[in-house]
């Protein structure tokens, strides 16, 4: 396999091009080509007026060798990569595997493990994505709330309501497979080599329900509407789960993928002895600007091209109380979701379609938390942590899931906004103007603050007086870690419970999780066989 880097084609030229380019490069007529495919496209808006897409393409040829002794520029033998499972283990297991949760980590984690044969039972506390969508939708117009089928409980997880960016920073193989099952699944191919990949929530409904259906058809089950409340722990190992608070299910190997919300699976867990330490987090709120302004600002004149699509952006500050204020989760062309797990909470989230189409952009805007910001030495302290402010912006936005808003210029200059300017907030179903000193940790606002009027000497406009701070984010991560043993990633006090994506503290968005979900999935399958 031939590798050329550093192919650029300019803004309005077809794709189509690149085949030129790669027999340009090359010195060989089209003959010799028998196929290529994109492994990477990143964007290149450094000179000013210009805007190239540079890609990095594998090529397959004839006389390859012929081809890679021309010493030709950007041009390298490399090898196929391609994920190999590993090799099956021998001991007998006497119950199929359980895992706990259908977000990213427990589908991946479940999916390979019906695909090498174990015919593993996923347990979801949620509804289908069909029936969940539904509720949420409910929710959203009508403040309709159920406890287990919204935006954090449910088929696929948070993350199905999200603006499914697929970025990482990890160096893993497994993120390759983690991306083509996705495509195998209803995703797009861009996906595979995008500089930024998202899916987008109307796609991601899809996707996840047909890796559920295929999970069922390799000789696994799904069962929904199904909340573990309490596991049993005899001489430090897990011998079974109780779903509903009636159902027994034996198990030798349970993979924990709950999510980062599941508060009530933490505290059961805490009480039966399983070690869980407390973690640091971020809160703050979602800023919304309209999506046309950071268009300009990134793509300046070219702001319009529909090669170009929504912009987006990535930002951090270190300020002067040694707090870091950051950008999160940023949507473009979305809207400001009610995110809410439990009654009498206000949480917000970002969420996009695959076309990013809608006027206002929005990212969360956070600042780290520390467990010395904590009270107590609890291991779940960082939860009450959350839920404190989860329930003030509760109570200030009305008692009604309204959210608590406020413009960026007045929360500058500590007032109450009286009116919208340019921006309309996109959050449902509603909201109400407030001081948001009033429902976020003194340290944050002042955090936020002194990084607003930072951020928009890198960022002209972040600052703008009509940008909308909407209250409060609070789910950027799991507060807490569900401790493992590096190598076994089982529970260091629990055989054969395996915490597993972000829910346990060990990954933060899609990707991530779904690659711990197939670690975990591996080290089941490297102990046990799948002869029944």
């Amino acid at each position: 396999m031939i590798r050329i880097s550093n192919i650029k084609l300019g803004i309005d030229e077809d794709l189509l091009v690149i085949k030129k380019l790669i027999l340009k490069k090359l010195k060989v007529k089209e003959s010799e080509l028998v196929k290529y495919y994109i492994y990477k496209e990143s964007i290149d808006a450094r000179k000013k007026g210009k805007i190239e897409f540079v890609y990095t393409v594998d090529v397959q040829i004839k006389n390859e060798e012929t081809v890679l002794n021309k010493n030709l520029k950007d041009v390298v033998k490399v090898k196929e990569t391609r994920y190999i499972g590993v090799e099956l283990g021998t001991e007998n297991l006497n119950h199929r595997p359980v895992i706990i949760g259908s977000g990213p980590a427990g589908l991946f984690a479940a999916l390979l493990l019906a695909q090498r044969g174990y015919n593993p039972l996923l347990l979801e506390r949620g509804l289908d994505v069909d029936n969940r969508t539904k509720d949420i939708n409910n929710f959203w117009d009508n403040r309709k709330f159920k406890n287990n089928s919204n935006v954090q409980f449910g088929e696929g997880g948070a993350g199905t309501f999200s603006d499914g960016k697929l970025t990482t920073r990890i160096k893993d193989i497994r993120c390759r497979k983690v991306l083509e099952e996705l495509v195998n699944f209803g995703s797009p191919d861009e996906i595979l080599y995008s500089y930024k990949p998202h899916v987008g929530t109307d796609i991601l409904k899809n996707v996840v329900k047909n890796i559920r259906k295929e999970i069922v058809r390799l000789g696994g089950e799904v069962k929904f509407d199904s909340k573990v409340t309490d596991v049993v722990i005899e001489n430090n190992e897990i011998k079974s789960v109780v779903i509903n608070e009636e159902e027994v299910i034996c198990a030798d190997t349970v993979i924990l993928a709950i999510g980062h919300s599941a508060r009530d699976t933490y505290k059961m867990l805490n009480s039966r002895g399983v070690r869980i330490i407390q973690k640091p987090f971020a809160i703050g709120a979602r800023i919304e600007h309209p999506q046309e302004l950071i268009n300009k600002v990134q793509y300046k004149e070219f702001y319009n091209h529909p090669r170009l699509g929504a912009a987006d952006y990535r930002l951090i500050e270190h300020t002067s109380n040694s707090r870091t204020a950051y950008s999160f989760c940023m949507c473009p062309g979305g809207s400001v979701i009610a995110s809410a797990s439990n009654e009498f909470e206000v949480v917000t989230n970002g969420m996009s379609e695959h076309a990013r189409d809608q006027v206002n952009a929005n990212s969360a805007f956070l600042v780290n938390v520390t467990p010395e910001d904590f009270e107590g030495n609890d291991p779940l302290a960082g939860v009450y942590f959350q839920e404190k402010y989860e329930k003030l912006a509760f109570e200030l936005g009305g008692k009604n899931y309204n959210a608590p808003v406020q413009l960026v210029g007045d929360f500058l200059n500590d007032k109450i906004s009286t009116s919208l300017g340019s921006v309309e907030p996109s959050y449902k179903p509603g909201y109400e103007f407030v001081d948001l000193r009033e429902c976020l940790p003194d340290f944050v606002t002042r955090t936020m603050k002194e990084a607003l009027v930072s951020l928009d000497k890198k960022l002209h406009g972040f600052a703008m007086h009509d940008a909308v701070l909407t209250g409060v984010e609070t789910r950027s991560s799991a507060p807490i870690r569900i401790v493992r043993d590096e190598n076994t990633l089982e529970s260091i006090n629990t055989k054969n419970l395996y915490p597993c994506g972000e829910g346990a503290g060990y990954a933060g968005g899609i990707v991530t999780a779904a690659v711990d979900g197939i670690k975990c999935a591996e080290k089941i399958i490297q102990k046990y066989s799948n002869k029944k």
